[in-house]
C-alpha cells in the first residue's frame, strides 16, 4: 500500500478514486460538499432522502459518482456525534472506508476527512494499514475480483509533512501487528517451535539481543513442566529470550512472557476433532510478546524490556505426558498433571519462574490463549485480566481503553485455591470447569514469586472468525500488541525523537 499526504485535493482528482467523507449525526453532508451546488450535491441529497442513513457509527452511503465528478465512487462514512469523535474513531472510520471499497475496482482511496490535522491524518493512514492486512501467501488460484483493488491511499491534510512524519512514527507498531498476525496465521506444519525461534533470530532489529535455549539447556535448569508438554512431539521445544535495552543501564527491565504452543492437540487428553483445526493459534501469546519487542526495537523506545517465549508442541505419541504424571517445575514445586490439555500453564510456570529469577524485573505480564473458560465468561470481545498489583491492572485497563482493545479484570479468588489442591503433589494443573479461568490464573500466581504481575487470558480475542472491528480483518487479530506497547510507552519509557525523520509526503508499506 502506498500512502500520500496532500494539502491539495484538486490536484489529486482521479477517475479511479473512491472519495470518502466523514458524516456525523448532526452534520450529514460534509462541508466540502455542503458548500457546493451541482450534480454531486443533488445525488447525495437524493441518497440521503431515500435511505435510513443517519450518520450513525458504522453506517454508509456508497454511490457511483455522477458525471462531472472526477472520481469513481463517493462514500459517506457514519461516525456518530461529531463532538465525541476521537483519534481512535478517526482511525476506525478510515478503516471502514477502506473495507467498504477495497475490492470494488477502484484503485485509489482518497480520504477527505474534516478536520484533517496531522495527528488525525496519521491516524487515518494507520487505520487503513491495519485494515489492509491479508494472509494470502498460500493461495495460488484466487479470482482477481476477490483481490483488493485499492493500492494507493491519499489523505488530504493541511499539514502533509507533519502528518507523514507522524505516520512514520506509527509504522513500527503497525509492522509489529502484521508480524504477530502472520505468525498466528501460519499453518502448524510450517510454524513449529524451532521455526518460530529461527524467525525471531532472523528479525532485522539492531540492538535486539536474542537467545534460544534448547531442550538440554532447559533440562539443566529443571524446566520439567515445560519440557513435559513437548515430550510427545517430534518437534523440539525452545525457550526464546528477547532483550531490548533502550533505557538506562541501572533500570530493571519490564518482562513479558508468552505462551507459545505452536500446535495443541490436547495431548492424551485429546481435543474433539472439531476443535483441532484452530489450534495452530495456541501460540498467540508468544506472537504478541514477539510483536511487542519488534515494535519497541523498531521505534527505539527508551525502556529496558525482556520477552520470554515458551515454544512447544503438544502431541500424543507413545512418549507423551500422561494424566496422573507428577513433574517437578523449575521452582521446585511439584505438579500433578491431571489434564494434558491444560498444558499452557505448565509452559508458563517454568517460563515465569525463569524470568523472575534471571532478570529480577520491575513487573511481569504474561499473555496466553490459556482457557476456554475465559471465552465462555467474556465472549470474544474481552480478554481476561488478572493481577496481584492494582496499579499495574489500572494502567493496563487504561491502555486497553485508549487502544480500543477490551480487557475485563477478574478476581484472583483465594477461595478457589482448594480446586487445584492435589492429593499427591504441591498443586494440580486443572481444577475443573468451575471458575476455570480463575483457577488457571491462581496456578500461575504460584510461580511469580511476589513480583508485580498481570496475566492476560486472550483465548477469545486472538482469533476472530468474524471480526467486529474494521481495523481487524477476520482471522488473526494481533490483540494485545497495542495494549502492551501503550503501557510501555505511556508509563515506563518514551520513543526516540523523530526530529530527523524525513519530511516525505509518500510512504510505501
Amino acid at each position: 500500500m502506498i500512502f500520500e499526504f496532500s494539502n491539495d485535493p484538486l490536484a489529486s482528482a482521479s477517475p479511479d478514486a473512491a472519495l470518502a467523507f466523514l458524516s456525523f449525526e448532526d452534520a450529514l453532508v460534509p462541508p466540502e460538499i455542503g458548500h457546493s451546488q451541482g450534480p454531486l450535491r443533488e445525488v447525495i441529497d437524493r441518497a440521503l432522502s431515500r435511505s435510513r442513513f443517519k450518520g450513525a457509527l458504522g453506517q454508509f452511503i456508497d454511490i457511483i459518482a455522477p458525471c462531472g465528478t472526477s472520481a469513481a465512487r463517493i462514500l459517506l462514512v457514519g461516525c456518530g456525534a461529531k463532538a465525541g469523535l476521537a483519534e481512535l474513531g478517526i482511525e476506525r472510520a478510515a478503516a471502514d472506508a477502506y473495507r467498504r471499497v477495497h475490492a470494488t475496482g477502484a484503485t485509489i482511496l482518497e480520504l477527505r476527512f474534516d478536520p484533517a490535522c496531522a495527528k488525525d491524518a496519521a491516524a487515518m493512514a494507520f487505520g487503513v494499514q491495519l485494515a489492509a492486512y491479508r494472509f494470502d501467501k498460500y493461495r495460488t488460484s484466487e479470482k482477481s475480483e476477490k483481490k483488493p483493488s485499492i493500492s494507493f491511499t491519499r489523505i488530504v491534510s493541511a499539514e502533509p509533512e507533519t502528518a507523514g512524519a507522524a505516520f512514520q512514527q506509527a509504522l513500527p507498531l503497525a509492522d509489529a501487528i502484521y508480524f504477530c498476525r502472520d505468525q498466528v496465521s501460519e499453518p502448524p506444519n510450517i510454524l513449529y517451535p524451532t521455526e518460530f525461534a529461527r524467525r525471531i533470530q532472523g528479525l532485522d532489529l539492531p540492538g535486539m539481543e536474542v537467545e534460544v535455549l534448547g531442550e538440554d539447556a532447559m533440562r539443566q535448569l529443571g524446566m520439567n513442566a515445560l519440557l513435559g508438554v513437548g515430550q510427545g512431539s517430534s518437534r523440539r521445544s525452545q525457550l526464546v529470550v528477547m532483550q531490548w535495552n533502550g533505557g538506562r543501564t541501572e533500570d530493571p527491565p519490564m518482562a513479558f512472557v508468552g505462551k507459545g504452543v505452536c500446535y495443541d492437540s490436547g495431548g492424551l487428553s485429546i481435543k474433539p476433532a472439531k476443535s483441532m483445526a484452530e489450534m495452530k493459534w495456541d501460540m498467540g501469546g508468544a506472537a504478541v510478546v514477539a510483536g511487542l519487542l519488534h515494535a519497541l526495537a523498531r521505534g527505539k523506545v527508551h525502556a529496558n524490556v525482556v520477552g520470554i517465549l515458551g515454544l512447544v508442541e503438544n502431541m500424543p505419541d507413545g512418549n507423551a505426558q500422561r494424566p496422573g504424571d507428577v513433574v517437578t517445575s523449575m521452582s521446585g514445586q511439584t505438579i500433578e498433571v491431571v489434564d494434558t490439555d491444560a498444558e499452557g500453564r505448565l509452559v508458563l510456570a517454568d517460563a515465569l519462574w525463569y524470568c523472575q529469577q534471571r532478570f529480577k524485573p520491575r513487573l511481569m505480564i504474561d499473555v496466553a490463549t490459556l482457557t476456554g473458560a475465559v471465552e465462555i465468561a467474556l465472549g470474544q470481545e474481552f480478554a481476561g485480566l488478572f493481577s496481584n498489583d492494582d496499579a499495574l491492572a489500572d494502567r493496563l485497563l487504561r491502555a486497553a481503553t485508549l487502544e480500543g482493545e477490551k480487557l475485563w479484570r477478574l478476581p484472583l479468588a483465594a477461595a478457589l485455591e482448594k480446586l487445584i489442591e492435589s492429593p499427591v503433589a504441591d498443586v494440580k494443573n486443572y481444577g475443573g470447569p468451575e471458575g476455570g479461568a480463575i483457577t488457571a490464573a491462581l496456578f500461575l500466581q504460584r510461580f511469580v514469586n511476589g513480583c508485580p504481575w498481570a496475566h492476560l487470558d486472550v483465548a477469545g480475542t486472538t482469533w476472530q472468525s468474524t471480526s467486529s472491528l474494521p481495523t481487524v480483518p477476520d482471522g488473526a487479530t494481533g490483540f494485545g500488541v497495542r495494549i502492551l506497547h501503550r503501557l510501555v510507552t505511556d508509563y515506563y519509557g518514551g520513543a526516540v525523537s523523530r526530529s530527523d525523520a524525513p519530511h516525505a509526503h509518500t510512504w510505501t508499506c
